[in-house]
């Protein structure tokens, strides 16, 4: 008798989670037990960079697209809750997998356990004790309601254990984000290709650059944050040539706050929003990445790239412990201090951390075939 295969909802709903879902639609596609069935909740609204993470990465047509778009936190999540509720009743999945800390992840996680469906969150487990950080509240109940958790690093587990979760539902399998990087670094887009229209900046290539990403609210939305941390960029551009492809966000603030004069450095390279492969040739060639943003620490690392956070906490704990990461907050000395030990060769070096090989995704499969076998005998 022919085995029956058992579905999986796959949930994706912002840029970040479009690398973490990729590595799990391939892997769920070699499957002869497992089948994906992808739900892209349209939390992410921009069509036209939906389609190029989703051609670059070799995702599949959704089968189903909620066309959520944006709004506050509340409104997010209760349009995508009951836009997500019609689409369980049809399909009847046998679990429903979410990835990630976004609105997307708690809202389709709530629906699915108040309809009995099995939930497994990749990425479980991350903690930056910081409650301020609507991602934190996400994370932290997500991982409450779960019934199957994989993590990217063994520290999580300690979190878990911790919050009282079941040691027999944590499961250590390494980072899907590596998966995406390992499988795509060859297809990396030239830097040179990316700076194309910018002739001066294409001779950074040779003396080097600072990459710069930029879109957390608490350093973008506080007008004497935000200042502080241009005027920063702006004195290490004199040393070292920034290219900073700056987040609609970001933007919209910086334009509000009038602060477009800190940028005119002509060694500050003002780009738009970056599809995947393009930001990654530029990250694999920079000297040293100022970032808040959580997935390009994990990619720094992975990279073996010098990376300095410009957030006071992170949820990403091993890529300072074993990787390439300095966390200093957005004071001034702190950052040109991190930035000089970087440039002088006394930064700080990193290893990979364990599982970060590129077969996570396949581990997270194989689980999930050998649970809901034995869950459904």
């Amino acid at each position: 008798m022919e085995q029956r295969r058992h579905t999986i909802c796959c949930v994706v709903g912002a840029r970040p989670n479009f690398m973490k879902i990729a590595p799990i639609m391939q892997a769920l596609a070699t499957s002869s037990v497992l089948e994906g069935y992808l739900v892209h909740t349209g939390q992410h609204y921009d069509q036209a960079m939906k389609h190029s993470f989703f051609d670059q990465l070799g995702i599949p047509e959704p089968h189903v697209d909620l066309e959520v778009g944006s709004g506050t936190h509340a409104v997010q999540t209760a349009e995508i809750m009951k836009r997500f509720e019609p689409v369980l009743d049809r399909q009847r999945p046998d679990a429903v997998l979410v990835v990630g800390d976004v609105n997307s992840t708690i809202a389709c996680g709530l629906v699915a356990v108040k309809k009995h469906i099995p939930l497994v969150h990749v990425e479980a487990g991350l903690r930056s004790r910081d409650r301020r950080m609507p991602e934190e509240i996400n994370r932290v109940l997500t991982d409450q309601i779960s019934d199957l958790l994989f993590i990217t690093e063994r520290q999580a587990r300690d979190n878990l254990l911790a919050e009282g979760i079941a040691p027999e539902r944590i499961h250590f399998v390494g980072n899907v984000m590596i998966d995406t990087l390992r499988s795509n670094l060859a297809r990396a887009v030239d830097p040179a290709q990316t700076l194309q229209a910018h002739p001066g900046a294409r001779d950074w290539m040779d003396q080097g650059f600072a990459l710069l990403t930029l879109h957390r609210p608490s350093n973008v939305d506080d007008p004497a944050v935000l200042r502080d941390l241009l005027h920063t960029i702006g004195g290490i551009a004199a040393e070292l040539p920034v290219i900073f492809p700056v987040h609609p966000r970001t933007r919209k603030r910086i334009d509000e706050f009038g602060f477009s004069s800190l940028l005119e450095d002509a060694r500050i390279l003002q780009l738009p929003p970056l599809e995947y492969l393009s930001l990654l040739g530029l990250m694999a060639r920079a000297r040293v990445v100022f970032t808040d943003s959580g997935g390009i620490q994990e990619e720094t690392t992975a990279l073996g790239v010098p990376c300095i956070t410009l957030r006071e906490n992170t949820e990403r704990p091993i890529t300072v412990e074993e990787g390439t990461n300095t966390v200093v907050g957005t004071d001034p000395q702190a950052i040109r201090a991190a930035f000089e030990a970087v440039m002088t060769g006394k930064g700080k070096g990193g290893r990979i951390p364990e599982f970060w090989d590129g077969k996570a995704a396949e581990r997270i499969v194989t689980h999930l075939e050998r649970w809901l076998g034995e869950r459904h005998g």
